[in-house]
């Protein structure tokens, strides 16, 4: 049964900006090991696509949760692939669902869609 859905659309713009401005920026965005992911990215546009797909993924589950973020902060919230790629979230009370989350990009903007299911 379906629980919640929740969806997200971030300007890739938006997210350089802030990254720019202030680089512990990712650190409250980021778990450690989205962080670790991060580094390895070689290039400042793809580092700012993924930051804003994972921040648009962690504000499409405070929607999906039907409570916003509450108590999780967006760094409780790991968003990483699986052996092809495939993103899975995980957060403090993902044992109560079954979570589905989808994340795409296009030049200016990165939206993700969550959805949780029992």
């Amino acid at each position: 049964m379906i629980r919640g859905i929740g969806i997200d659309i971030v300007e890739i713009a938006r997210i350089k900006i802030l990254i720019k401005r202030n680089p512990r920026f990712i650190e409250k965005v980021l778990s450690v090991k989205e962080q670790e992911k991060y580094w390895t990215l070689t290039s400042d546009n793809r580092r700012a696509e993924f930051v804003a797909g994972r921040f648009a993924a962690k504000e499409a589950l405070g929607k999906a949760l039907g409570t916003g973020l509450g108590k999780l902060s967006f760094s409780d919230i790991s968003i990483l692939n699986d052996a092809l790629g495939k993103p899975a979230l995980h957060f403090i009370g993902d044992d109560l669902y079954k979570v589905h989350v989808s994340i795409s990009h296009s030049h200016t903007s990165a939206v993700a869609n969550v959805v949780l299911e029992s």
